[in-house]
């Protein structure tokens, strides 16, 4: 490691990421199976909702895209690897960016494991409408579940491993075969309307939709969906860990989190607004009272199996793409803590062929692989997801916070800013960021603590402030390593990271 604004001892990262390519992680990390299944299943989770969950999402876009602006500002002055610990380190503290990265770094790390273990079910969905049944089977054994999951996973972080270029030519396909398939389920839901759904359940199970009149909801009904609605919007940040490896990266960070936010937004109101238009919310909330509902299994009514499989492969194609960037932001991150010296030295290293921080990456798949294995043995892996919201929400008010600070901190940085340079616009967006997400952060510590548990460590809340604990032990054991060595820490910390 060497002291800040010197050359590094290890080749440099490449920037090959363009526009495109950065736009696709971020619409990749956002887009998973969620959108088939929270616009619906929020009808248990959210009682009262009823027809009303398109005016919730729109509710939970706007700290959504408050953040984003806080990001792209952020973004275009400080364009290095590992964005958001980079951002709070040098305009906020590198203490509080430390910590909080590496809580997000762990939630992502599960995260990655609970999407790599939920794959071959998707697959198994797949395998058997088509005959398929041996291969449906392997799918869904206890012993090819998890084998499959983790062959999924490593194959993405050897694709991560040989470089952006792999990286970039792999995912923009699957992005734009995800939408082609999700199109499908937009088209077919408002080629069909209400009658044509209600003919079809009583001709295929000789039942009626439920007749319940629809009422608007109150204001806390609508609040309480916001943080589970925000949840699919979690993922933009993967453009900023990026910012190491992206070309033009001052002008191209920014307009890829816009592009990835705006689009996915756009998706998912398209998406569910279609979904809607052919199923009566009335029977989506009495089924969601049962049994997990999803997409594919509520337009099974209308459509016909082949159709059927289409859009369960493009759920599971979401899945797929959500594994190599967030494979990337995780490693990103632990490659920053450590090219600044509070982390282990060995993960800044940087493959000499391949321009990549390899060790980062293995380590990164190591801990997703101790996901799967954990998720197969307890039968559940919620947890890991509601970790990965708390800490995702700490992050976004502490970006927030980074654009107020920024200026008073680090003057030298903040005149770098392309991105609402205008402090009249800047303070007012970054004001109401922070407000609205530290007030869901909030609503979701309360749910989560709230809510019924047979153990303490079943709540995300508890075992996500464990965590906070042992990122401050390495932070503090790693800050004094590098003061006895005589690094200037506060010199360090004033300045980007060499690239």
């Amino acid at each position: 490691m060497t002291p800040s604004g010197e050359t590094p001892n290890r080749p440099p990262l490449v920037r090959h990421l363009g526009l495109i390519g950065l736009a696709a992680t971020g619409i990749c990390s956002m887009l998973g199976a969620a959108i088939n299944t929270i616009p619906f299943t929020m009808q248990r989770n959210v009682p009262g909702i009823d027809g009303f969950v398109l005016p919730a999402f729109l509710l939970a876009a706007i700290p959504a895209l408050l953040s984003a602006l806080a990001y792209a500002a952020l973004a275009s002055a400080m364009p290095r690897a590992g964005g958001s610990y980079i951002y709070a380190s040098r305009g906020l503290s590198p203490y509080l960016g430390f910590v909080a990265s590496f809580s997000q770094w762990f939630g992502l790390s599960i995260a990655i494991g609970v999407v790599s273990y939920i794959i071959p079910a998707f697959l198994r969905d797949v395998a058997t409408p088509l005959g398929l049944t041996e291969l449906a089977n392997i799918f869904d054994g206890p012993v090819g579940r998890p084998l499959i999951a983790l062959a999924i996973l490593w194959t993405f972080v050897l694709v991560n491993l040989r470089g952006t270029q792999l990286y970039e030519k792999l995912l923009i396909p699957l992005m734009v075969l995800m939408f082609v398939l999700g199109g499908v389920v937009i088209v077919a839901g408002f080629a069909h309307n209400h009658t044509d759904f209600a003919a079809a359940l009583l001709a295929r199970e000789g039942r009626t939709v439920p007749e319940v009149a629809r009422s608007a909801p109150g204001f806390m009904t609508l609040l309480a969906a916001t943080p589970v609605l925000f949840a699919s919007f979690i993922g933009f940040d993967s453009i900023a860990q990026a910012g190491g490896e992206a070309r033009n990266p001052s002008r191209n960070l920014p307009l890829a989190i816009g592009i990835a936010v705006i689009a996915v937004g756009a998706y998912y109101m398209l998406f569910t607004a279609a979904v809607y238009h052919a199923v009566p919310w009335q029977y989506v909330a009495e089924q969601a009272l049962v049994r997990d509902v999803t997409a594919p299994g509520l337009l099974s009514y209308l459509l016909s199996p082949a159709w059927t499989v289409a859009i369960v492969a493009g759920a599971a194609v979401a899945l797929i793409n959500d594994l190599p960037a967030m494979l990337l932001a995780v490693s990103r991150l632990m490659f920053a803590w450590s090219d600044d010296g509070i982390f282990p030295r060995m993960f800044a290293r940087v493959h000499p062929t391949w321009r990549t921080p390899h060790l980062a990456i293995i380590a990164s798949g190591v801990v997703a692989s101790l996901s799967i294995v954990g998720s197969h043995l307890a039968g559940d892996f919620f947890l890991g997801v509601d970790i990965l919201v708390t800490s995702m929400l700490v992050t976004y008010a502490l970006m927030a916070l980074t654009v107020l600070t920024l200026p008073g901190r680090n003057a030298a940085l903040a005149q770098q800013v392309t991105v609402m340079r205008s402090a009249a616009l800047r303070v007012p967006v970054a004001i109401a960021a922070l407000l609205l997400t530290s007030g869901l952060l909030v609503v979701q510590v309360i749910k989560d603590l709230s809510a019924t548990a047979s153990a303490w460590y079943f709540h995300s809340t508890p075992v996500w402030v464990i965590v906070l604990v042992a990122a401050s032990l390495i932070h503090w054991r790693e800050r004094r390593t590098l003061e006895r060595d005589g690094v200037d820490v506060r010199a360090r910390f004033a300045v980007l990271p060499p690239e």
